[in-house]
């Protein structure tokens, strides 16, 4: 419990998105089954929640004992079909009594009977001598609670106050460590030793004490520095930190060793109306979008008729209750999909389909085969001392599971061109296309990454006849930008300029998808099956340069029909295919 008294003003405004926090109307008091914020949609449903119930200590202080306001919430808590884990933050009671304690504990049976996982740590509150570390021996607390949780959990320290647990969140296995209120330095030593034997698993930590938040930006405490600097700082696995015992709640976002962002979560709201009526901080990790969406609820006032008060509360509004954040890339669950055949992606339409399956390097003069059959062959090329590599690494999503890396310079970097009898080179596309490829930038992205290509035709507008414009650039371009943004410009066979569609801006620590489609009219490009705003309704159809049966470049962006500059970083799986495709049949689908 904090003696801190200041509240969050009422703001107003839009949920922000990944890694930000948003200026929300917060729903703190809501029917809990009518109003709950809906789950984020995912495409293939890995989402799952994790709840987190702050201090509930003056609903059992002394002689005034109010289980139900927990009770309703872990009802509640049992009707969530993705809930993985319950955690509690500490400072379940007010004086560490024992009659305190019983009467807290009948909620969590509810857990218990259901089987959900939870954790519960000891907060100053829950302890007669709050002066103690986690090694201060028996109480009522620990005598209760560590045998409630002993289902749960894999590990648990020798003085009992310190305990380590698994859960399945979406097919992944998460880490939870929930600490004790006052860190000793044999519990910091055991911590470290149960992070370092489990140093795979993206972990989050639960203790009673971490960061205040005044202002509502997080501040480390005394003991909250302890944790960060031997625990979090070093452990690269370590991305999420919540805490109470504070308020108003609050937000820290600060980098470990390997730079990586930690988020510092602090959630309490024993302040409020009833104490806070067991209010529930719910976490939806949506691990497709790699995002995590935060609200919170109280079950408890939304289960019968709201009074004038109650209302109040019903209106409360912080940007520190609702908003969302990113998990971080190295963090993120990466599941990949089994191989599909090349065969299964030769889809009616097919003109070429480019998969970079194979091991070690490619020198000048190396063919990769078209797997459409149709002889669109790709060879080596390009003056780089530094040859071409095959990758493992490789979109989730991608058919194959390699690809291909570009490590040369953006001078003298090797690329890739159809060769002179492949088909697709005379191809004009009147009747509409789709280009598709999975690609990842070099991190850190720089000026030498800008400005290349991962397809585009090797002839210039103006060698394909066109005279108004950039006409030295290429005829056809899916090239990146210094944003970097994608940007696809082409000279269509109708037009005698450019139309170009621009994508976003797009993070580097990841692979993307990328498909751009023409019905014979309009074209539309798409980022991982998502439409994105700058598409032109100029009237577009085929690609200029067919007569010249000039070939088709992957990794290079050519000038005047000379190399301008080589593609560095990775490109997975192309395909070209001769009509419009629906998102449903990209590659990513």
């Amino acid at each position: 419990m904090s003696t801190t008294l200041s509240r969050r003003s009422i703001l107003a405004g839009g949920l922000a998105g990944a890694g930000a926090a948003a200026a929300a109307p917060m729903l703190l008091s809501q029917p809990a089954r009518a109003a709950a914020p809906a789950t984020p949609a995912s495409g293939s449903g890995r989402v799952f929640t994790l709840a987190v119930i702050p201090d509930t200590q003056y609903l059992f202080d002394g002689e005034s004992l109010h289980p139900e306001p927990l009770t309703e919430t872990m009802k509640h808590l049992a009707t969530i079909k993705d809930l993985a884990f319950v955690a509690h933050l500490g400072d379940v009671v007010q004086n560490g009594l024992a009659q305190e304690i019983a009467a807290a504990k009948k909620p969590f049976d509810i857990l218990a009977k259901k089987k959900i996982p939870f954790s519960v740590v000891a907060g100053n509150h829950d302890l007669p001598n709050s002066n103690t570390d986690d090694q201060r021996g028996p109480t009522p607390f620990l005598d209760t609670f560590a045998q409630l949780t002993s289902r749960q959990r894999i590990a648990r320290d020798a003085g009992g106050y310190n305990s380590a647990y698994t859960f399945d969140g979406a097919g992944t296995r998460f880490l939870l460590l929930a600490l004790d209120w006052r860190l000793s330095a044999a519990g910091i030593v055991w911590a470290r030793s149960v992070l370092e034997a489990n140093a795979q698993l993206p972990t989050i930590i639960t203790v009673h004490d971490a960061i205040s938040a005044d202002s509502g930006t997080g501040v480390l405490s005394s003991h909250g520095k302890l944790v960060w600097d031997n625990l979090i700082k070093d452990h690269k696995q370590v991305f999420l930190s919540i805490n109470g015992h504070f308020w108003p709640s609050g937000r820290l976002i600060q980098n470990n060793v390997s730079g990586q962002p930690v988020e510092l979560h602090l959630a309490n709201y024993q302040q409020l109306y009833y104490g806070g009526a067991a209010a529930v901080r719910l976490y939806r990790f949506d691990l497709d979008r790699g995002v995590v969406d935060v609200s919170t609820e109280v079950p408890h006032i939304g289960a019968g008729g709201l009074n004038e008060l109650e209302s109040e509360e019903l209106q409360l509004t912080a940007e520190t209750d609702r908003f969302s954040f990113a998990l971080p890339p190295a963090l993120k669950p990466h599941v990949q999909r089994e191989p599909r055949p090349a065969s299964a992606l030769v889809i009616p339409g097919t003109e070429a389909y480019w998969r970079f399956e194979g091991s070690g390097s490619l020198a000048t003069g190396r063919q990769i085969d078209d797997a459409s059959g149709r002889g669109n062959t790709l060879v080596v090329a390009g003056p780089s001392t530094v040859p071409l590599a095959f990758a493992k690494d490789c979109h989730p999503a991608q058919p194959a599971g390699s690809s291909l890396e570009f490590s040369g310079t953006k001078d003298t970097g090797a690329y890739l061109l159809t060769v002179d009898t492949a088909p697709i080179n005379k191809a004009a596309f009147e009747s509409g296309y789709t280009f598709e490829a999975f690609f990842k930038f070099p991190e850190p992205f720089t000026g030498d990454s800008a400005w290349s290509a991962i397809i585009s035709r090797w002839i210039s507008a103006k060698a394909a006849g066109r005279v108004n414009g950039e006409v030295e650039e290429p005829a056809a371009t899916l090239s990146i930008s210094g944003g970097p943004e994608l940007q696809w410009c082409v000279y269509p066979t109708n037009l005698d300029r450019s139309v170009t569609n621009w994508g976003h801006e797009l993070r580097t620590s990841r692979w993307w998808h990328v498909a751009v489609v023409n019905d014979g009219r309009l074209t539309t490009m798409y980022v991982d099956g998502c439409a994105v705003v700058r598409n032109p309704s100029t009237v577009n159809r085929g690609l200029a340069g067919s007569q010249s049966g000039a070939p088709w470049a992957v990794g290079v962006y050519s000038w005047a029909g000379q190399l301008d500059k080589t593609w560095i970083g990775t490109i997975g799986d192309i395909r070209i295919v001769s009509r419009a495709l629906a998102p449903r049949e990209f590659m990513i689908g």
